[in-house]
């Protein structure tokens, strides 16, 4: 298994907090000494039970930090209860990072992408999902290139966001800004970027995004791959 220091999961909603439980697991067994690192600055509250698991209301990654520390003492867990930022994601999301981007907006999908793609070495797990349809998204960084494409390329809906930062939005805003989800879709997500992150760790890169659509059954995975010079 390749060697991981650094696990970092941006976003605690839907995806993100259904992947985190087995990919703790999984890590106590596999990597012990991986620092998981939770990151969201937004709340739970009672209007997201109908998707969401949570033990009491609060910050997302406080609250999940919590969770998961009473179920895995024994890993390095902490909680930052921050939106992701370009003053932040710096110092958030250092070199060696495996980061699991699992918001619902362009705009931090840009910056994660642009982030990583500064960075010497990084691995960046994006998924997301309208109603019932959806995608995974993998971007590798070796020795300062590019092994995968980023987020960005063929998505203009990522290179050039229209949507806004959460940490730039009201509470208000964020709740106006979200769309219908569905516990099915958010589950297959989540289980697609943990495959995803077993297929780079144990076997290699086979594939840089995979398609999905739950009404159909429909899977489809595609490969871009950049020569690593």
């Amino acid at each position: 298994m390749t060697e991981i220091k650094n696990v970092i999961f941006v976003g605690l909603g839907g995806v993100g907090k259904r992947l985190a439980e087995p990919l703790c697991q999984y890590l106590l067994y596999n990597s012990p000494k991986t620092l998981v690192t939770l990151i969201d600055g937004d709340t739970y509250e009672p209007q997201n039970a109908e998707r969401q698991m949570f033990s009491e209301l609060g910050n997302k990654a406080e609250v999940t930090a919590q969770e998961l520390k009473l179920l895995f003492p024994k890993l390095a867990i902490e909680a930052k209860p921050k939106f992701l930022t370009e003053d932040n994601v710096f110092v958030f999301v250092p070199e060696g990072s495996f980061v699991f981007c699992c918001v619902d907006n362009h705009a931090s999908r840009k910056l994660l992408s642009d982030h990583c793609g500064e960075l010497e070495e990084a691995v960046l797990i994006s998924g997301g999902n309208d109603f019932d349809d959806g995608n995974v998204q993998v971007y590798i960084r070796h020795r300062g290139k590019d092994v995968t494409d980023p987020l960005t390329h063929l998505h203009k809906e990522i290179a050039e966001p229209k949507d806004r930062n959460p940490a730039e939005l009201t509470c208000e805003e964020r709740a106006a800004a979200g769309t219908p989800q569905l516990i099915f879709s958010n589950l297959k997500v989540a289980s697609e970027m943990a495959n995803a992150f077993y297929v780079v760790t144990e076997r290699g890169v086979a594939y840089n995004e995979l398609y999905f659509d739950i009404k159909t059954g429909a899977q489809r995975p595609v490969m871009r791959r950049k020569e690593v010079k």
